[in-house]
């Protein structure tokens, strides 16, 4: 059992760095944003292979299993995607704002001339 979830964490991991890699050919990730994904994957793939790389930090935290770990971590990253995403939205939002504001001012002042 605990060999298929390796090899799935292996297939998904060599998946994220295959597909990050062809959004940074694509010049859709910038080479931050790709590392940080290749980085990511290299880790789960790690994780996956090893995981008793955990095994200090389950200890240290008592934690009962390695994966009450990797589902605090999921949650965490969710959490802080999330927020980085809400932060995003919110200063295009006020962006779309003042730029609707501006071309609405301008129209209006052209109008009246």
């Amino acid at each position: 059992m605990a060999l298929g979830i390796q090899v799935f964490g292996l297939a998904f991991s060599a998946l994220m760095l295959y597909m990050s890699f062809l959004y940074y050919k694509k010049k859709e990730f910038t080479l931050t944003e790709w590392s940080f994904w290749a980085v990511f994957a290299l880790f789960f793939a790690a994780i996956s292979v090893f995981p008793e790389i955990l095994d200090p930090i389950v200890k240290s935290l008592n934690l009962g299993r390695k994966l009450d770990l990797l589902i605090i971590l999921g949650f965490m990253f969710l959490i802080a995607a999330t927020f980085y995403t809400y932060r995003v939205t919110r200063h295009t939002d006020k962006r779309m704002e003042t730029l609707v504001r501006n071309m609405a001012l301008e129209r209006n002042g052209k109008k009246r001339n």
